[in-house]
């Protein structure tokens, strides 16, 4: 199979630890780049938060696109256009809101370029770590979110976020669409709104088929992706559930898994090493 384009998480898969891609990794996506291979990041994170990882990776130079905010927004590298955008409404984060506040767990959402929350916390710092906007801590957050919103998230340990993610999931079925992107952060977006989703739109007026796909991802929020590409991958660290559902494990983001597929799956392929 010849493919065409390569899908890839940012956070625990493109990135390691410290939030660097290698050299290798790096290299091996520049070549397949050269070759005519689209590469697509696809992240839970705010466009400004991947914008620096594209300029690296050369995707405005390739002209190729960005799947920001776990595929609410489309953005197009070369131009800086968005090519698809879902929002949620005011009223809709407002009752995010409300639900936060009966489950005992912190909310955050993004207003210009910031990080809105009513209470800090340790998981927001985290964002704001990952993303590098600042954190705007609010009176009220109801009354500071009086405009459309890309998205939502919840926030708290692991253990008890796993328990609102499957209440949420029941309770807000056909209305929105709930994921967590880590164990810390549990998504919301508009029903429908998923990287697998996007990237089918993506794809079709780029005459790609999804056989002809790479997706690479390492938590819930990738599956839709992994499942809808020609060859979903799935990061050595990745939860073993992630494992089970794709075509290939690789590596881990501390040890070149994508650098592992790119030059199996592409390079070797094209005869470019």
């Amino acid at each position: 199979m010849s493919y065409k384009m390569i899908v890839l998480d940012l956070d625990d898969t493109l990135l390691r630890d410290d939030q660097t891609i290698s050299e290798r990794t790096k290299n091996a996506l520049l070549m397949a780049q050269e070759a005519g291979v689209k590469v697509v990041l696809a992240s839970g994170r705010p466009t400004f938060g991947m914008r620096g990882i594209a300029i690296e990776l050369k995707l405005d130079q390739f002209g190729s696109y960005l799947l920001a905010f776990n595929g609410s927004k489309i953005i197009d590298c070369k131009t800086d256009e968005e090519k698809y955008s879902r929002t949620l409404s005011p009223e809709t984060a407002h009752k995010l809101y409300d639900l936060s506040k009966r489950e005992g767990v912190g909310i955050l959402t993004y207003k210009e370029d910031a990080i809105i929350v009513e209470e800090p916390n340790e998981f927001a710092e985290i964002e704001s770590m990952l993303t590098g906007l600042p954190v705007e801590v609010v009176p009220s957050f109801k009354e500071a979110v009086t405009e459309p919103v890309v998205k939502a998230l919840m926030l708290k340990e692991a253990d008890r976020l796993v328990e609102v993610e499957k209440k949420l999931q029941g309770e807000l079925e056909g209305e929105l669409s709930v994921m967590r992107s880590k164990p810390y952060f549990l998504e919301f977006t508009e029903q429908g709104v998923t990287k697998g989703a996007s990237l089918d739109y993506l794809i079709k007026p780029l005459g790609i088929r999804p056989e002809e796909v790479i997706a690479i991802g390492d938590s819930y929020n990738d599956l839709t992706m992994i499942e809808f590409a020609g060859l979903g991958v799935a990061m050595g660290n990745a939860p073993q559930d992630i494992k089970d559902k794709s075509d290939y494990i690789t590596a881990s983001n501390m040890e070149d898994g994508v650098a592992e597929v790119v030059e199996k799956f592409v390079l070797k392929e094209l005869s470019l090493i």
